[in-house]
């Protein structure tokens, strides 16, 4: 037992593991889930830990490390390792920035953009209706257990981006991220378009009351009527929305895979 503990123990292995931790804990800090709510460093850490030990002897075992020899080389491969991870959980994190953009975008229609909360993620306030879609898109992710392929991208990742100095982000990279950026107001508009294009119609149809009527208080009346309609409209295309969330989510890990 003494000789197998002390090669587990060897600098190698400590090195190998610290960059498979640094990677994973990259991805947990921009990941979905894990940084848009409280969740203690303590339990990041130790999350990335033991991913990370899980992973270690497979990745130990098929990829050929060149490991760094002074500590200047092993804090560049720290660095790289770092922007990997983080790297795919950003990528993975803007279906919820474009949640939270819906968000915002619907509640300004529908007038109750001022009845903010505080965003636990930014420290900043932001509308209800978003952290309404925000929690929705949560529910969505943890049902299709996407945090599973999470972990399975980031596995898959040592295959295209092994560890080393002589790795530079490639143009075809640049161009998916890029993409997959693009796609976030696309799809912030989507999941509110039937919603937006009802209320839109509803305030022509009151900008005509308000001419065949000028004696009645149209501002009285479109406050409340706005937000009546509005919320019965989100509660009718709450499961298409989440539908769509699914169908998106999906995607944009395919795109995370080809990425890879």
């Amino acid at each position: 037992m003494q000789p197998d503990l002390l090669t587990l123990l060897s600098p190698r292995n400590i090195v190998i593991f610290v960059i498979v931790f640094t990677r994973i804990g990259g991805m947990i800090a921009s990941a979905p889930l894990f940084s848009h709510y409280p969740m203690p460093e303590q339990v990041k850490i130790w999350l990335s830990a033991l991913v990370a030990f899980i992973l270690f002897p497979m990745i130990s075992s098929t990829m050929n490390f060149v490991l760094p020899t002074d500590f200047p080389g092993l804090f560049i491969y720290l660095l790289r390792e770092f922007a990997v991870g983080f790297m795919i959980g950003f990528v993975m994190n803007l279906i919820f920035a474009a949640v939270q953009i819906s968000g915002e975008f619907i509640s300004i229609q529908i007038g109750i953009s001022m009845s903010q909360i505080l965003d636990p993620v930014t420290g900043a306030s932001s509308p209800i209706l978003s952290q309404m879609f925000i929690i929705l898109a949560s529910f969505v992710f943890i049902a299709l257990n996407a945090h599973q392929w999470l972990f399975a991208a980031i596995y898959k990742s040592y295959t295209a981006f092994p560890p080393g100095l002589d790795f530079v982000f490639t143009g075809g990279v640049v161009e998916n991220i890029l993409h997959l950026s693009g796609q976030m107001f696309f799809i912030a508009i989507s999941m509110i378009l039937p919603v937006f294009c009802v209320m839109f119609v509803s305030e022509v149809l009151m900008g005509f009351m308000s001419k065949m009527m000028p004696q009645m208080n149209i501002f009285m009346v479109a406050i409340p009527f706005k937000i009546y309609i509005g919320v019965i409209l989100i509660l009718m295309f709450i499961s298409p929305t989440a539908t769509y969330l699914s169908n998106t989510i999906q995607s944009y890990f395919q795109g995370i895979i080809e990425m890879m």
